[in-house]
C-alpha cells in the first residue's frame, strides 16, 4: 500500500450516523449480520454517554477500480438505491447498534443474552444517570416493542406507551437524544414549570444528551486505490470473531505500564496456590472471578474509609464488582488486596469440604464462590468460630436453594459482602439473601438433572447426612477421592417404573435419586428393589440390618423399598429431603400438594443418570 493509501481524523458521531441513514456510508456484502444484544448495546450507549472512546472505525472510500456489493445497514433504508461513499470495514456492530438505538423510527429488533429475538427500544432513567454513586449502564433500560412491561401473569406493571407517561416516570427515549431538545421542552411543558423538573432536564441534558452531539469518533478510511487482497487482509486482521476485551486483558495492559506482570501474577502467585488436590473444588476460578473478590474488598474498604471520615450515608461510594468498578481498580488496591483474596478462596474450599461439596461438577454455583471468598476474606478469624460458621453455612444454603445466584449477580455480591461479614461479627440482621430465599416443595418434582444448583445441593446435603455407599458402606466422600465413578442414580429404577406405570416426571425427579458408586448401580441393574436388595446383603457379605441400615443413610426407607411401594416411599423421602433442606437454610418449609405443579413448574422429563 503507498505511504497516502489511508487517512485519520475524528468525526462527530452525528455525521457518521446520518451518512448511515441516507446511505452515504454502507456495508461491503462480505461482513457479516448483526449480532449484538441488547445488553451490549446498553454499554456502548454508556460509554458515549460518558464520553468514553469506545474504538476506531475502519473506512474503505467507494467508487476505486476494486469494488463490491454493498448494501445499508441493518436498519437504514435510503431513499433511492444511493451508492455509498463509504464502505465500514471495522466498526459494523458499534455503528448498526448506535443508528438503530439512536436514529431508527421504529422498535429495534436485536437479541437477549440467550440469543432469542427480541424487540424494543432503549430509554434511560434520567434521575438514575445523573446519580454520581450511580452506574450509568444501570440506568439504561431495554422495554418491550409495546412499551409496557408485563408480569408473569400477563398483568402490565409498568406502561410507558405515551409521551406523558415517559414524562412522569422520567424515562428518556434515546431515539430523542438528536432531536435538538424537543423533548426536554415538552417535558417540562408538560409539568408547566415546576422547578425542579427544569432543575433535572437541565442536569439531564447536560450530563447525558450533550455528549452525544459532542462525541467525536476515531475513523481511519482507506483510500480508493487500496488493491483487493490488502482491503481482504485488513479485514481479516480487524475482523477476528468481534470478542470483547475482558476486564482481565485490559487490567494486565494498564498495569504493564506500571511494570507489573498481572498475567504472570495470575498463573504464578494466585492459580498456583490453590493446585493441591484439596483445592480441586478451585480449579474452574477465572482471572475475573478473582479480580471480582479483590474489587469487592477494595470498594468495602473505600467505602468504610470514607464513613470514619463522616461522608454522609447517601454519598458514600458503593461496594461493587462490576466491569466498571473492575477497571477502576488500581495496581495499588490490587498487590495489597489480591494475597487476602488468595487466602479468602482458599478458606472458602475448607468450608466447601465441610458441606460436603469437594468437586465443581457437584458445585451448585461457581459464582457464589466470588462474595464466600471475599467474605472470609474480609471477616479473617471472626469467620472460624462455631457460630460463625454456622451463620455461613445458612447464607450458602439460602443461596443455593433460594436459586438466587444464576444470571448476572454482582449486585448481591455487593450486598453479601457487608450483608454476612456483619452478621458474622454480631449483627442481629440476616443477610438480605437469607431473607431472600424461599424454597418450594414442589421445586422437588422438578429437580432431575445436575444443571440445576438445587440438585446439586440435595446431592451434598446427602453426603452431609452421613450417606454411605449401600455396597462397601464407605463414606460417599472417601469413595469419591479415590473412585471417580460415583454418581446420582435412580433407587426405584428407571426400566422397573416403567413397567410399573409410574410417569418419568416423579421417577426422575432428584426424590428417586441418590449417589451410588458405578457398581452399586450394576448390581441393582433395572430390578425391582424387592429383588436387588437380596443381591445387594450378598454382595456386601452382611446381615440384611446392616444394609437397611446403609439405606438409611441416604434419607430413604428400606422397609418400603423391600415391598415395592413406590408412592409410600416417594412420600416419605420428599418429606425427609424437605426436613434437610429446612434444616440447612434455618427456614421453615411446609410440604403444600397444591404447590407439586404450580404455573411455570417445569414439568419436562429430562434426566442426566445412565442406568436402568
Amino acid at each position: 500500500m503507498a505511504d497516502e493509501a489511508f487517512g485519520i481524523d475524528k468525526r462527530p458521531l452525528r455525521d457518521l450516523l446520518q451518512q448511515v441513514e441516507v446511505g452515504k456510508a454502507q456495508l461491503p456484502e462480505f461482513q457479516r449480520g448483526w449480532v449484538w444484544p441488547y445488553p451490549n448495546i446498553a454499554s456502548l450507549l454508556a460509554s458515549i454517554s460518558l464520553s468514553y472512546p469506545v474504538g476506531t472505525v475502519m473506512l474503505l472510500r467507494a467508487g476505486g477500480d476494486v469494488r463490491f456489493k454493498y448494501r445499508p445497514i441493518e436498519g437504514a433504508t435510503p431513499a433511492g438505491e444511493p451508492e455509498p461513499d463509504t464502505l465500514v470495514l471495522d466498526g459494523q456492530q458499534r455503528l448498526t447498534s448506535l443508528f438503530q438505538a439512536l436514529k431508527l423510527k421504529g422498535p429495534v429488533v436485536t437479541q437477549d443474552l440467550r440469543k432469542q429475538q427480541v424487540s424494543g427500544w432503549f430509554y434511560v432513567d434520567m434521575v438514575q444517570a445523573i446519580d454520581e454513586n450511580g452506574d450509568r449502564e444501570d440506568a439504561i433500560r431495554f422495554v418491550p416493542e409495546s412499551r409496557k412491561v408485563l408480569n408473569f401473569r400477563g398483568q402490565v406493571v409498568e406502561d410507558y406507551s405515551t409521551p406523558e407517561r415517559e414524562y412522569e416516570a422520567h424515562l428518556f427515549p434515546l431515539q430523542a437524544v438528536f432531536d435538538g431538545g424537543d423533548w426536554g421542552y415538552e417535558f417540562t411543558d408538560y409539568w408547566d414549570g415546576d422547578k425542579d423538573k427544569r432543575r433535572l432536564w437541565r442536569e439531564f441534558n447536560e450530563a447525558f444528551v450533550r455528549p452525544f452531539d459532542r462525541y467525536h469518533v476515531p475513523v481511519i478510511e482507506l483510500g480508493q486505490t487500496t488493491p483487493r487482497q490488502a482491503v481482504c487482509q485488513v479485514f481479516e486482521k480487524v475482523n477476528t470473531g468481534g470478542v470483547t476485551l475482558t476486564v482481565f486483558e485490559l487490567l494486565t495492559a494498564t498495569y504493564a505500564a506500571e511494570e507489573f506482570d498481572l498475567r504472570n501474577h495470575w498463573e504464578q502467585e494466585c492459580r498456583s496456590a490453590w493446585k493441591a488436590p484439596e483445592y480441586r473444588i478451585l480449579r474452574e476460578v477465572s482471572n475475573t472471578d478473582f479480580l471480582q473478590a479483590v474489587t469487592l474488598l477494595a470498594t468495602a474498604e473505600r467505602r468504610r474509609h470514607e464513613a470514619e471520615r463522616g461522608m454522609e450515608e447517601e454519598r458514600l461510594p458503593r461496594i461493587g464488582c462490576k466491569r466498571k468498578d473492575m477497571l477502576a481498580l488500581s495496581l495499588e488496591d490490587y498487590i495489597r488486596f489480591a494475597p487476602s483474596v488468595i487466602a479468602g478462596f482458599k478458606a472458602a474450599a475448607k468450608f466447601l469440604h465441610q458441606q460436603y461439596l469437594f468437586d465443581t461438577k457437584f458445585l451448585p454455583y461457581g459464582t457464589q464462590l466470588i462474595p464466600l471468598a471475599a467474605i472470609l476474606a474480609l471477616a479473617g478469624d471472626a469467620a472460624q468460630s462455631a457460630g460463625a460458621q454456622h451463620k455461613l453455612a445458612r447464607w450458602y444454603w439460602c443461596g443455593v436453594f433460594g436459586e438466587l445466584y444464576g444470571g448476572s449477580t454482582e449486585t448481591r455480591f455487593s450486598q453479601d459482602l457487608p450483608d454476612v461479614v456483619d452478621w458474622i461479627r454480631g449483627n442481629t440482621v440476616e443477610p438480605r439473601t437469607v431473607t431472600a430465599a424461599q424454597f418450594a416443595p414442589g421445586r422437588l418434582l422438578t429437580l432431575r438433572t445436575r444443571n440445576s444448583a438445587a440438585y446439586k445441593g440435595i446431592y451434598a446435603l446427602l453426603l452431609k447426612a452421613g450417606a454411605v455407599d449401600w455396597r462397601t458402606g464407605e463414606k460417599a466422600e472417601v469413595t469419591g477421592y479415590f473412585d471417580e465413578s460415583i454418581d446420582i442414580h435412580h433407587i426405584f429404577p428407571k426400566a422397573w417404573c416403567d413397567k410399573a406405570g409410574y410417569h418419568p416426571t416423579d421417577y426422575n425427579s432428584i426424590i428417586n435419586k441418590t449417589p451410588l458408586t458405578a457398581r452399586t448401580n450394576r448390581i441393582i441393574g433395572g430390578a425391582a428393589p424387592s429383588d436387588y436388595l437380596g443381591r445387594l446383603i450378598k454382595a456386601a457379605e452382611t446381615p440384611h440390618e446392616g444394609v437397611a441400615e446403609r439405606i438409611s443413610s441416604h434419607l430413604a426407607q428400606p422397609e418400603l423399598m423391600a415391598t415395592d411401594d413406590f408412592d409410600g416411599f416417594f412420600t416419605a423421602r420428599k418429606t425427609a429431603l424437605l426436613r434437610s433442606i429446612s434444616a440447612a437454610m434455618g427456614k421453615a418449609i411446609l410440604d403444600d400438594e397444591s404447590t407439586a405443579n404450580a404455573p411455570g413448574i417445569n414439568l419436562d422429563v429430562a434426566d442426566d443418570t445412565d442406568d436402568l
